[in-house]
């Protein structure tokens, strides 16, 4: 099969399509032929190994990604596809079922073939997405979920979203609305149409103002890609407000420093199970929720991919369509 892969840590060049034996599932995987998978921010993180972290953190994961070369030289963490085997032992899915799936740290979805356990975070397609929408949807949201669900969200309550115009900030934006809240999107100008369209109440330009220093409060901020200054979320919280980092470490003294205002500050945890993606499902087949879909490639122009979504540039989600 058709592979990408990663040899070593560098720029998108490093990335190389390459045949490789197609994968055998164990008794309780189900091999999923990929009809689209997705280049997400944390896969040129990964590929690049230059996560947002201290130094002692960042080591930490360099040890269990591979010091000198990633470990698994397959990386992809989300996919859409068709169940073409199933292990002996598997009983939730069957042959031609359509799916979707993340397969996280476990990676693998950059080739033509993944086998996934049955047990891992794999659920059916929603009907009425195609494949190439439905692959955008674990990845993007399952961390707006995970992080929204922390925050308690209330009918009424204002939340903002710094980087709101990415995979998981058109999900955020989309739960917030659905759960009551009175959302405030923040990007770049030439993403405000698409946040509108999918809910958004207000939006803000980083380029030309600092939502910190409106006045505004709010409930909630999930500052999705990190940048925004912690000092200035703090500032612009109403007292029990919660702050979220979705990119970033927050350290011991910007958590006492929320305590100390009566905040609660919040980062990244992982809470990836197939029951929520499968909640997820749901609420795309009511129309609850929908995707955005920004530039298409084919398996052949990964490079391009990651390249474009370095720039940061991109509009909710870039797909490779193997299909």
């Amino acid at each position: 099969m058709k592979a990408i892969m990663c040899p070593r840590y560098g720029p998108p060049d490093v990335l190389l399509l390459k045949e490789v034996p197609k994968p055998v599932p164990k008794a309780n995987e189900i091999l999923v032929k990929n009809h689209a998978i997705t280049v997400v921010a944390g896969d040129c993180e990964m590929r690049g190994f230059n996560l947002s972290y201290p130094f002692l953190r960042k080591l930490l994961m360099r040890a269990w990604f591979g010091l000198i070369a990633p470990r698994k030289k397959i990386l992809g963490q989300e996919l859409a596809g068709v169940v073409e085997e199933i292990g002996k032992d598997v009983t939730l899915f069957g042959e031609g079922d359509p799916v979707f799936a993340s397969t996280g740290f476990g990676l693998g979805a950059y080739a033509e073939f993944t086998a996934i356990s049955e047990s891992g975070v794999v659920a059916i397609k929603p009907e009425n997405m195609t494949f190439e929408e439905a692959s955008t949807i674990p990845i993007g949201g399952l961390e707006a979920l995970n992080f929204l669900r922390q925050a308690n969200l209330q009918t009424g309550h204002r939340i903002l979203l710094n980087g709101a115009g990415g995979s998981i900030g058109i999900i955020a934006v989309q739960l917030a609305k659905h759960w009551g809240a009175e959302v405030t999107a923040v990007d770049i100008a030439r993403k405000f149409d698409m946040l509108r369209s999918l809910g958004a109440d207000h939006v803000i330009d980083y380029v030309q103002d600092d939502f910190s220093e409106s006045g505004r409060l709010y409930d909630v901020i999930f500052d999705i890609v990190g940048t925004a200054p912690f000092s200035g979320c703090m500032r612009s919280l109403v007292d029990n407000g919660t702050y979220l980092l979705g990119n970033g470490w927050l350290s011991r003294s910007d958590k006492k420093t929320a305590e100390r205002g009566n905040k609660k500050a919040i980062e990244w945890t992982a809470d990836y199970q197939s029951k929520h993606l499968v909640y997820l499902k749901e609420l795309i087949e009511a129309g609850t929720i929908r995707t955005f879909i920004d530039r298409t490639y084919p398996l052949e122009e990964m490079v391009e991919a990651h390249r474009y979504v370095e720039t940061g540039q991109k509009i909710g989600n870039v797909v490779i369509a193997l299909e």
